[in-house]
Parts: structure tokens; sequence; C-alpha cells
């Protein structure tokens, strides 16, 4: 949820219009992930001045605010830092007064823009009240710009450099941020935080930078926070030792280290440019270049140099941050040739699950090799269970491979949905594997659930599909499924790529069973085939339009059943259609039919039936039989040739044909017709496919 975008150039002129286009582009490459309105802060043509300009709506809204106010675009900036933000609600309704960026005083003094919740922010707001602050907006994010002028003014005597002034504000801050602080006391700089939300700065240098990697800068001492229940210490909000963080630091020694990656042969200070943002959609199109921040780094960014800062040290801390390339291109997070990014992944799928296989399954010899997980296998094995846990599509695709995990592991799998794993606070013990599978690697409750995890000793593994994300550097180990940069919020291709992962989890964990090899070989000639089958499921577009539009676009409700591998089917495909059409709908397992459900079948309610043939495929029949009797008229995903039942000559079955493959990879190809149907009924009833409402494509708030 929510986005943010920072932009800082040092010694590289630019003018306003192209700062202004940077903002822009910048925050619309990050749309997808859900907001309701927007705003920037830039500088103004004074010193001292700057512009802020907030809009409700989509960014072209901002736009169309930006360029009605007649600003000088031609002025030209040698130093310059510039703070952006997609707002999510979440305390106070979506207006201008309540988007970002945030405000201390009406000269602007300091300037930010905010992800996550501050839960500390009423007793904060009481305390600044107390001392005369006047809060304009409805938001927990207010406090943090007016509590940083309270900190300066506090310590104005005392020379404090913008990280040590961070510090001193984020050490009363509770709850989850990722932050740009922007203030016309340090120009030209920017401090880049986060706590629970993720954060990124892209690097963009003429020369080659000396070092991969930016050094960690601790502090000598350890800095506490105070209650904000009381009155806060003066001079100081901080409780230090002597010679502490706060002792005067005058003239020259003001900033008295230099960034090795930064620092060049003659001494002279090197152009840089730095894009700060919540996601590398929107960083890839000026550097591939970024620095991932950890949970409680300070960022400091001025003069040309990125510094990294903590507020204490702990043991076993990397003292390094490295600077990695992105592998990710800029046409992955464009549209091409389609209507929509969520019809683009759909039709991505036979290349994206081939991407997670890549350099991974040997068809000839038939091995899987997943070097994520090489050195923690044995470990795996030897575990008393596996415990899943996820949310959303993600926890459908643990259940979906829940059974042949468990067959070829014989270890027995828990699928856990993170809130509910949290909320029971269930027992974990050291020689459990906790397997946490996300899409963006920063989903807020499934975080959670790997720090409790984390604490009891458990061995953690992350399935994730974004390098660089919070999951993927807080587990033991993981496998990245390589899917690319998934845009729509309905997630499709990362679905069948994190099925393909966990199958090849598997694999990789019953190499030494005999007795498994030959279920093994099976499955692996299987995945050899599932890119071709999957565009041949493809082809099936045309006609999955043509039924929807006759037969389900003006429905109000539908059923899914399914049974064994397929009810995680049935449990996907029904979240597909509701998030994007807003049509009622429900993922059913078919041996439950009898138990309640079919008090709802009649000849008007629509029914899809997976009715694939595998073990369970007589039991799938007779559940088929049942609707029917009841006058139902159901829909059947069935394999080629293989109609579970005839109708009378006077009502023909209406299929979706889809080719036939290893049980435990059959839903990979039923679940594409689903992921076609409930595109298509967005699409006929005029929803907004890519952007459905009141969602997000990385929750990462509780």
């Amino acid at each position: 949820m929510c986005g943010i975008f920072g932009y800082v150039n040092y010694l590289v002129e630019k003018n306003r219009g192209e700062i202004l286009s940077t903002l822009l582009e910048g925050l619309k490459r990050l749309e997808y992930r859900g907001y309701d309105s927007s705003g920037l802060a830039i500088d103004g043509d004074k010193p001292n001045e700057v512009f802020i300009e907030k809009a409700v709506g989509k960014v072209k809204e901002l736009e169309k605010l930006v360029n009605s106010q007649n600003l000088d675009t031609s002025k030209v900036f040698e130093s310059h830092s510039a703070i952006a933000h997609t707002r999510w609600a979440t305390h106070g309704a979506p207006s201008p007064l309540n988007a970002h960026p945030h405000r201390s005083d009406p000269t602007h003094e300091f300037v930010i823009v905010h992800n996550g919740i501050v839960t500390n922010f009423r007793e904060l707001k009481a305390l600044l009240m107390s001392k005369g602050f006047v809060f304009e907006t409805e938001t927990d994010t207010e406090c943090i710009a007016k509590l940083c002028k309270y900190v300066y003014e506090l310590n104005k005597h005392r020379n404090l450099d913008f990280s040590q002034l961070a510090k001193l504000v984020l050490v009363e801050l509770q709850g989850a941020y990722g932050l740009l602080i922007k203030s016309v006391h340090y120009p030209g700089e920017v401090i880049a935080t986060r706590k629970g939300s993720p954060l990124l700065i892209g690097v963009k240098t003429d020369k080659k930078l000396k070092m991969d990697f930016v050094d960690v800068e601790f502090p000598d001492i350890t800095v506490e926070a105070v209650s904000t229940t009381d009155t806060l210490p003066n001079p100081s909000l901080l409780q230090v030792a002597n010679n502490g963080l706060l002792n005067p630091l005058m003239g020259s020694d003001l900033r008295h280290s230099q960034s090795r990656a930064f620092m060049s042969e003659d001494g002279v200070p090197m152009p840089a440019e730095f894009f700060i943002a919540s996601d590398a959609s929107s960083v890839v199109e000026h550097t591939k270049k970024v620095l991932f921040l950890e949970d409680d780094d300070i960022a400091h960014i001025y003069d040309g140099e990125l510094h990294i800062h903590r507020v204490r040290r702990q043991d076993g801390q990397s003292t390094t941050r490295s600077i990695q390339t992105l592998e990710m291109e800029l046409n992955e997070i464009m549209k091409g040739n389609y209507d929509h990014f969520m019809q683009k992944e759909i039709f991505e799928q036979p290349e994206s699950v081939i991407n997670t296989m890549r350099g991974r399954i040997d068809f000839d010899t038939k091995t899987v090799t997943l070097g994520g997980l090489s050195a923690y296998i044995q470990t795996i094995r030897r575990s008393r269970r596996i415990i899943m846990v996820a949310c959303g599509t993600s926890y459908h695709s643990c259940l979906a491979t829940r059974t042949i995990i468990e067959e070829l592991t014989e270890i027995p799998i828990v699928v856990e949905l993170a809130s509910d794993f949290l909320d029971r606070r269930s027992p974990v013990f050291r020689d459990d594997t906790c397997v946490f599978v996300s899409q963006s690697g920063e989903t807020a409750d499934s975080m959670l659930a790997l720090q409790y995890c984390n604490e009891r000793g458990a061995l953690t593994v992350g399935i994730v599909n974004t390098v660089g994300s919070s999951i993927s550097r807080q587990t033991h180990c993981g496998v990245h499924i390589n899917a690319g940069p998934e845009i729509g919020v309905a997630s499709t291709k990362a679905y069948t790529s994190q099925y393909i992962a966990l199958v090849m989890m598997a694999l990789a964990l019953s190499d030494d069973s005999i007795s498994k090899t030959a279920r093994r070989h099976e499955i692996i000639d299987g995945l050899a085939k599932i890119s071709s089958q999957i565009k041949t499921v493809l082809q099936l577009d045309d006609k999955i339009k043509q039924m929807v539009t006759s037969e389900l676009v003006s429905q109000k409700s539908l059923l899914l059943l399914g049974r064994g591998y397929q009810f995680a089917t049935a449990l996907e495909g029904a979240l597909k259609i509701k998030e994007i059409s807003y049509m009622h709908s429900e993922g059913v397992l078919a041996g439950e039919l009898k138990h309640g459900v079919l008090a709802l079948v009649d000849e008007d309610l629509p029914i899809i039936v997976l009715a694939t043939k595998d073990s369970l495929f007589p039991k799938v029949v007779s559940s088929v039989e049942q609707v029917i009797a009841r006058k139902g008229n159901p829909i059947l995903i069935c394999n080629e040739g293989e109609h579970p039942v005839s109708r009378p000559a006077d009502k023909s079955l209406r299929t979706l044909e889809v080719p036939a493959t290893v049980d435990c990879l059959q839903g990979v190809l039923n679940v594409i017709p689903l992921q076609l149907m409930s595109y298509w009924l967005a699409v006929l009833n005029g929803h907004n496919v890519d952007y459905p409402r009141n969602l997000a494509k990385s929750v990462t708030v509780e």
C-alpha cells in the first residue's frame, strides 16, 4: 500500500521541469500498489522556500494541478532534493489536506512522506499540542513532521546534522514506517529510513563507484527513548551518556566521515543522482544500481554521498549494505500491446514458469537443484513438520502443493493464514521448518509471523518474487520464484510460479528417496511440458470471453467446486473473480456439497466445476450429477475428451477443455481459465482491472 518516491541530485544540473517529470513518472510506476491521493514537495525560487502540491485521485490529477500552478520550470538546480507520495488512507479520509507530504508548520521547515502507521501518534500529538503545535490534518503522519521541528528547536544550539536529528526523532516512534524527510535547514539533503515498510535507494553516477557496498555507521552510545506520556526532557529528547551523540559539533567537524563508495580519486566531489522508492519498478528506468535498506537503517543523502546510520549496534549485525544490480528491465513494467497489466501477466505465464525452472531442473538427468536451499536441505528433511505461512493468493499456492510435498517428503505439512497464525500464537518448535510464501516479500502479517518463528528458533524459508525484499533477507534460506515484476493487483503469474517453485522444493527434498524416484520422474516430465500446455490453455481466451458475455456478466453470484488438488484452484479462482469483477464468488470443497451448499443450487446459479481426471475424479463426477439432478447447469473445466457426465440431447454440456498433466500440476493449467474469466468479467462490467477498489498490491500494514 502507498508509494514513496524521492529524488536528489548533486552537481548534476536539472531544471524544475525535469525534476517534476521525474517525480510524477516515479509515482506513476507505483500506481499499482493502490492509493487514493498523491502529492509532492520541491524547492521554491527563494532560499528556504518549499512548494507542496497535493491532490485526491490518480497521479494525473496531481499532474494537472502542478501544470496549473505556473511554476518556473526552467529554473536550474545544481543540487536539489524532492519527495513524493501516493497515499492509501489509514487515518483520515482521502482529501488534499490529509494527502502527503505533511509539513511541520506553515513555512514548511520539515516536510515528510510516510508509509505505515505510527501506533503512538496519539501520545505524541498530545505532547506536541501541549507545546503549542497546531495540527491541520487527521493523520498519524503529521506528528512526525512536527516532532522533527520540536526536536530541532530544542537542539538548535548543538548544530546537529540531519542524521543525528533523525535518530532523536525515530527513537520516539512506535509502529511501522517507510519515511523520507526533507528540511529547509538541510538544503539538498534527504533522510530515508524504514521499519517494516520497504525502501530502496537507486544510485546513478558517471564514474564507477569505488566500492559495491556502503558502510554502516554506528554510534558510540546507547540511545533510549523516553515515555511520551511524560514531559520530555529539555534540552534533549533522549537520555544519552556524556560525550555522546548530542555533544556540540561545530564548523567543518559537523560531517566527520566520508562514504568509501563515493570517495573520488582526486578528492573532487562526485556528481550523483539518488532515487529513493518503495519499489524497484520506479527506479529501473533511471539506474540498475540499488541499495535495499534494512529495518532501522537511517540513510542520509548529501553532497553526492550516501551514508547509512543506526541508532544502536546489535550483535551479529552486518556492517555494510551492498549495492546490487537489478535484473529487471523497463519493458517488463510496461503494458506493451496489451490493454491491461493483468492481461499481459496472464499471457506471460508460458515464459514465467520457464523462468522459475531455468537453471534449476535438468530434464535430461531428471534432477532438481535449488541453490538457495542447498545448505539447509538436510535440516529441512529432519524437521518435525513444515509450517507454510502465507496470505491470499500465496496461501492458495501452499494449499495447492501441500499434498505433493507431504507425499514426497513424508513430513507433516501445516498450512496457515499468517494473520490467524499470529492471532492464535500457534506453538513453534526448534525442529520445525517454517516456509513463508509472498509475491512482494513485504506482506505485513507474514513478516510478523516470520519474526515470531525466528524468535522461537525455527528454520525459516522464504519463497518470494522480489529480490532484496524483507522476507528474502530475514529468512535463513529460500527460493526466488523469478516470475518477473507483477504490476496488476490480482496475482496471476506469481501464483503459477509459486506453485512450480513449491513443487520443485518437494522434488529437491525427496531426491534421496529411491521409493519416490518413479513419481519424481513423472512430475519432472510434466514440468517439461507445462509451458507449452499453458499456451494451449490460453487459446481458450475467445471462448471464455464469449461465455462470460452470454452467460455470466449479468450474474450476481457464482460457485466454484473442486476436490483434492483442485480445491485450492477453486479458492484461487473465486478470489480472482471477487477481487477484480466484484462479483460474489465462493470456492467450495466438492466433498462438502451435501453439507449445506446444495441448498443454493438452482437453474439460475452459475456453478463452475473443476473436473479434470485424477484419483478423485469419480467423486467429482458424483458431485456434478448431484448438481444436475437439482436443475443446476454447471460449466465444467475438464480434460480433452474426458467429459465427466453426459446431458440429455436438448441440453448441451458447457465445457472448457484443458490438456491433461500430472495430477499435482493440473492446478497450474486449471487456474488459467479462471484468471481469464475474472479478467473478462471485470472488463465487460467496466471495472478497473489493474487497480480494483479498496485493494493494494503489497499489504504492508496490519
